[in-house]
């Protein structure tokens, strides 16, 4: 095939010029505190044993509950499809990172089963840093871990997610994001928490941002802790953004009733500020107020000082759309932009699924551009951050479809299927995970490839580029791949005047690809790590070198089965038959290498090897209920 047909042609265009009205809210001092400090290296491995405790599960808090107001998807752009090609000698280092075991026997056992992983990565000068849903661990750039697999309840020094001995219930933490900064030689890590009540487990509606930022550029060692509370109803400092209550109304454990919750964190640095995203939703009641927005003193967090500067912008808004999943750039090192006083950028889509963005149009050809200028202003007594966007053109997209499975073993869907007298009679193997007979047959699940959010941002070079999953159809069949973007912005005057943007996709014929993340190397080359899934592949870890002239979709790591996680199963994890998977990956650059991180499957077991005590353990591969894994890799190319 000749080169360019396997993207849809690149387009330049110059769009319409719409600057947002800017404005600086919460300044220096803000309400971000110091909750003190935390070593890793002090903190000692005590993995839990297998089997299966009650409650096993806790249900998110997030924009999830919003899937019911989905829109239908639009017609897809029509793409031949890439090729797809085992990874070559540019792929270094690759070793299997965190799972769904590791995660689960962290803290003595004291952790839920979870899905998806959402993975964060940061790499240091000798380390890497990999941190998903609800655990973190470093290893050496060799591959070997170096630390045990570490909670991040034990790492923000909360009590345990659920104290398994006394019923306990501690706080409950997801979306871990990090950054390793080569200005400051720091490793920086946020989450998000959840405040549960520790009787009933219900959540209070409490909700921070806590940050950790490490003492040197040794993950190792000492990291200082702060916390930002985001529930953003006048409690604790924060402003009330009068987010909905529950209706009916919460239980009487619920002290923050008309709490927002700061979901979807997300990171980003320019010379001067490291700024953290979020979504903000009402915790209980319907409604979305858009992205916040926060910058924070870098030099200030490096120090550790008590009460680093931050800056808020609240929820901002895109021409006509609410703003949502407002992405911000990283850069590779010494690339950040120091003009206009500093400046950081930001990327967004305007679709999300309809309930966020107010947009419920099949298909969008919009995305928004972000600038914050004036950002040195952040050390200053009075900072003066100035926040423009503009609503600019690219290429189509509309809401991907579920991404299909390869079929192979699911143990755990074939346990609950049974209807046997494994467990006695009349009591198939399904009693030993349930109370009661699901009342349908479980089958092989999809695997949710999130909406037309944006996905990591990478600024370099005077250009912004990102990817945004998308609807594709290739040979007359609709699937999930991706769009990517290459924009150009300009500033004038401290503001974002006009942007210029090229953009592609990336498809694969009877295979999904989900969940991209891209990053740029030394040499100028633009990379995107994903998922591949289909008829040809198990859930495997992928590359795809978008800036050749014929990319290629690379495997690093060819998945071993399918999904069989309790997200996928009505009986156990509620839902419709579609796993969690993901909702995003990563790509840390290092000087001249890259390196990615992306959700796979790294085991499978037969209905018998499952059944083999320590109950769903597989010889110690999984847990009973979820076999997630991640890959990680490194890439000089």
């Amino acid at each position: 095939m000749k080169p360019l047909k396997y993207l849809a042609i690149a387009v330049l265009v110059t769009a319409p010029l719409m600057v947002e009205s800017t404005h600086v809210v919460h300044a220096a001092g803000g309400r971000l505190v110091s909750a003190g400090s935390v070593t890793l290296s002090s903190l000692a491995a005590a993995s839990g044993a297998d089997g299966l405790s009650n409650p096993e599960t806790h249900a998110e808090a997030d924009d999830e509950a919003a899937a019911a107001a989905r829109t239908a998807p639009g017609p897809s752009v029509q793409v031949p499809g890439n090729p797809v090609a085992h990874a070559g000698a540019e792929v270094g280092v690759t070793f299997a990172g965190l799972n769904h075991r590791d995660q689960r026997l962290a803290n003595n056992g004291n952790q839920f089963s979870l899905e998806p992983p959402d993975q964060a990565l940061c790499v240091g000068p000798r380390h890497v840093l990999e941190s998903v849903n609800d655990a973190v661990r470093v290893f050496n750039k060799a591959g070997a871990a170096v630390s045990p697999t570490i909670s991040l309840s034990e790492f923000f020094k909360y009590p345990p997610s659920i104290d398994r001995t006394t019923g306990v219930f501690g706080a409950f933490i997801t979306d871990p994001v990090c950054h390793f900064d080569a200005d400051t030689g720091r490793f920086f890590l946020a989450v998000l928490t959840l405040d549960q009540d520790p009787v009933s487990g219900d959540f209070t509606g409490r909700n921070r941002l806590d940050i950790a930022v490490s003492a040197s550029d040794d993950p190792m060692g000492s990291w200082k802790l702060y916390k930002l509370a985001v529930q953003d109803d006048g409690t604790e400092g924060t402003p009330n953004h009068n987010c909905s209550p529950a209706s009916p109304p919460s239980p009487a454990d619920t002290t923050n009733r008309t709490a927002c919750i700061g979901d979807f964190p997300h990171i980003g640095a320019d010379a001067n500020a490291i700024f953290l995203t979020t979504n903000e939703y009402s915790f209980f009641g319907p409604g979305f107020n858009g992205a916040q927005i926060y910058a924070f003193s870098k030099a200030q967090l490096a120090a550790g000082a008590p009460t680093p500067a931050m800056v808020a912008f609240e929820s901002p808004v895109l021409g006509p759309f609410k703003s949502f999943t407002v992405w911000p750039a990283i850069s590779p090192a010494g690339q950040a932009l120091t003009a206009n006083g500093g400046t950081e950028y930001l990327l967004s889509s305007t679709l999300g699924d309809g309930s966020e963005t107010g947009n419920f149009a099949p298909s969008e050809n919009r995305i928004g551009v972000w600038a914050i200028t004036n950002t040195s202003s952040i050390n200053s007594v009075t900072p003066s951050l100035r926040l423009s966007n503009q609503l600019i053109t690219a290429g189509t997209y509309t809401l991907p479809p579920e991404a299909q499975q390869k079929s192979g073993p699911i143990p755990l869907a074939e346990c609950l299927n049974d209807r046997g007298s494994l467990v006695g009679p009349g009591l198939g193997c399904w009693a030993l995970i349930l109370n009661n007979r699901p009342a349908k047959k479980e089958h092989l699940s999809s695997l949710d490839s999130s909406d037309t959010r944006m996905n990591q941002v990478v600024y370099t070079g005077g250009h912004l580029f990102s990817a945004i999953g998308t609807g594709v159809t290739v040979a007359g069949s609709t699937r999930a791949g991706a769009m990517w973007l290459n924009v150009q912005p300009t500033i004038t005057a401290g503001v974002l005047t006009s942007a210029t943007q090229q953009s592609g996709y990336v498809a694969i014929r009877n295979n999904d690809l989900t969940y991209p993340a891209v990053g740029v190397s030394s040499t100028g080359k633009v990379v995107m790590a994903a998922t591949v899934t289909g008829r040809d592949h198990y859930p495997s870890a992928s590359y795809t070198v978008i800036s050749d002239n014929n990319p290629t979709v690379k495997i690093i790591s060819e998945g071993v089965g399918p999904e069989d996680g309790f997200t996928g199963y009505p009986s156990v994890g509620g839902g419709d038959g579609t796993s969690r998977w993901g909702d995003y990956g990563a790509v840390a650059m290092d000087g001249d290498t890259l390196w990615l991180a992306s959700e796979t499957i790294e085991q499978s077991c037969t209905l018998a090897q499952y059944l083999t005590p320590p109950l769903g353990s597989c010889g110690g591969t999984r847990t009973a209920l979820a076999n997630w894994a991640t890959r990680v890799s490194s890439l000089n190319i």
